[in-house]
């Protein structure tokens, strides 16, 4: 039973793919963005008067 490619061919287009230098990053990764949202929001509270 014939397979749908050979496996010699496999991984063609990604290794004639021109390698890309990574872009440099505008805002901190998600993990350390949600961190500094959540001090910003829940340990350090802006100040409101309590009634």
């Amino acid at each position: 039973m014939p397979s749908h490619g050979s496996i010699t061919k496999a991984g063609k287009v990604r290794s004639q793919t021109p390698k890309l230098e990574a872009k440099p990053r505008k805002s901190p990764f998600p993990r350390m963005r949600n961190r500094a949202n959540f001090v910003k929001r829940v340990l350090t509270p802006a100040a409101t008067p309590k009634e």
